[in-house]
C-alpha cells in the first residue's frame, strides 16, 4: 500500500516535471523505474510515445509516429488511449478515420517491434477514439466498437502482433469504455459495457460471449466497468451526465437481465469518470464535481456532497484510503474513502488535465495537457 503521499501540495513540491512534446489525455503508466506516456501534436499530424526515469524525470527514449488530423470531440485528444506494458514491451493503440492499429515497442530502448493494422474507427458523431488496450496472458486485447460500420473486439499475440481472435461487433453508439478483467469462480472474464448488450462477459482466451444484459443501456458508455465481490457495475449516459448504472451479479450464462441485475440507479451518476470501489462502498465522482457514496451491495445512498469545483473528465484513484481526483482545470481534490464524508485537501496542478494519475513506489504521477509531474511520499 502506498503511504505518505500528500493530500495538499504546491507546484514547489513536485520532485520533477517534464514538458511533453505534444498534448494528450492518456494516463501515464509505470514499470519499475520507467514511466511511459503518449501525446500528439495539436492537429494530430504527429504522435509521440516517450519513456522517462520515474526517479528523476530524465528522458530514456522517445519515438515519433506519423498521423493525420481527423474530427474529434472538443474534450477529446489525439492521444487519449493509455498504453500498457508487460515489463518487456509497451503496447499502444492509435486510431483515426483512415486507420486503426496496435503497435509494440521494446521497453528498454523504444524500438518498434511490430505494428498491426486493424479495421478503422468511425463515428457518426466524430468524437475520435479513446479505448485503451488490455493485457491477458500472452494476448493484448483491444475494443473498437463504433457506430458507422462493423466494429470488433480483437486479441493479438503480444510477441508477434498476429490476430489470435476477432469478434465482430455492430452496435448503435460508439463505445468509449475500456473493458476490465475479472477473476470469478475459477474463470477469468473480460467485462465490457456497451450499448445494445449492456454489461457483458467474454472469455478472453477465445472471444466467446458468456453472458449479456441486453435492453438495459440505451446511451453511450464511457466510464469503465468496476468489480466488487462478485458483482460488476457499469453505466451509460450522455450530455455530461450518467443516466443509468446497473449492478450485475456474476455467475449467469446467456441473457441475464431478468435474473442477475442486483440493482439499478438512475440519478446522480458519472458519465466520464470511472467509479471507485473501496471497502463495502462505491464512490461515484460525477462530471460536475458532486460525489455520491453508495452501498455496493444494495445501491443505497450514504452521502451526496459537492466536493470538487468545475467539471471533471479524469477518473479518481484511491491511495491509502484517500480518493484523489482532478477537475479539467487542474484542481485536485482529496477526500476520505469513508461512508462519512470528509474533505482532506485541495491543490492546483498548474495546468488543465483530463488524465487519471498513476501511483507506484511512493510516487504519484500527474499528467497535464502538456506536462508530466511527479510527487513523492514524505
Amino acid at each position: 500500500m502506498q503511504k505518505g503521499l500528500p493530500v495538499k501540495w504546491t507546484t514547489k513540491d513536485y520532485a520533477w516535471q517534464i514538458k511533453l512534446p505534444g498534448i494528450g489525455h492518456s494516463s501515464p503508466i509505470v514499470w519499475e523505474d520507467n514511466v511511459i506516456v503518449t501525446s500528439a501534436s495539436q492537429k494530430g499530424a504527429q504522435r509521440f510515445i516517450e519513456c522517462y526515469s520515474a526517479a528523476t524525470g530524465k528522458p530514456v527514449w522517445s519515438k515519433t509516429l506519423g498521423g493525420e488530423t481527423h474530427p474529434k470531440h472538443a474534450l477529446n485528444s489525439y492521444a487519449s488511449a493509455t498504453p500498457v506494458t508487460d515489463g518487456k514491451r509497451v503496447f499502444a493503440s492509435w486510431g483515426d478515420n483512415d486507420e486503426f492499429f496496435m503497435m509494440a515497442h521494446d521497453l528498454k530502448n523504444g524500438k518498434e517491434l511490430w505494428r498491426t493494422q486493424l479495421g478503422v474507427s468511425l463515428s457518426d458523431d466524430g468524437h475520435g477514439t479513446a479505448v485503451s488496450p488490455v493485457l491477458f496472458e500472452d494476448l493484448v486485447i483491444i475494443l473498437n466498437e463504433h457506430d458507422t460500420s462493423l466494429g470488433y473486439i480483437a486479441a493479438l499475440d503480444q510477441a508477434t502482433g498476429k490476430v489470435r481472435w476477432k469478434l465482430d461487433r455492430k452496435i448503435n453508439k460508439m463505445t468509449y469504455s475500456t473493458p476490465i478483467l475479472v477473476e470469478y469462480g475459477g474463470q477469468t472474464q473480460l467485462i465490457n459495457a456497451c450499448l445494445d448488450d449492456g454489461l457483458m462477459g467474454l472469455d478472453p482466451r477465445s472471444g466467446k460471449i458468456l453472458w449479456t444484459t441486453p435492453n438495459t443501456y440505451t446511451l453511450r458508455t464511457v466510464a469503465m466497468p468496476v468489480y466488487w465481490q462478485g458483482h460488476v457495475f457499469g453505466s451509460c449516459g450522455g450530455g455530461g451526465k450518467g443516466k443509468l448504472m446497473t449492478a450485475v451479479k456474476l455467475g449467469g450464462k446467456g441473457k441475464v437481465t431478468e435474473t442477475h441485475v442486483a440493482w439499478e440507479r438512475r440519478r446522480s451518476l458519472p458519465y466520464v469518470p470511472t467509479p471507485i470501489a473501496y471497502g463495502d462502498h462505491l464512490y461515484l465522482w460525477l462530471d460536475n464535481g458532486i460525489v455520491v457514496c453508495v452501498d455496493a451491495k444494495t445501491g443505497a445512498e450514504q452521502w451526496n456532497e459537492r466536493v470538487g469545483r468545475g467539471d471533471f473528465s479524469s477518473s479518481p484513484v484511491c491511495i491509502d484510503g484517500k480518493i484523489y481526483c482532478s477537475s479539467r482545470t487542474g484542481e485536485f481534490t482529496v477526500i476520505k474513502a469513508s461512508p462519512k464524508y470528509e474533505l482532506l485537501g485541495r491543490s492546483e496542478l498548474g495546468e488543465s488535465t483530463h488524465a487519471t494519475p498513476a501511483v507506484s513506489n511512493g510516487r504519484l504521477f500527474l499528467r497535464g495537457f502538456r506536462t508530466l509531474y511527479c510527487l513523492e511520499a514524505k
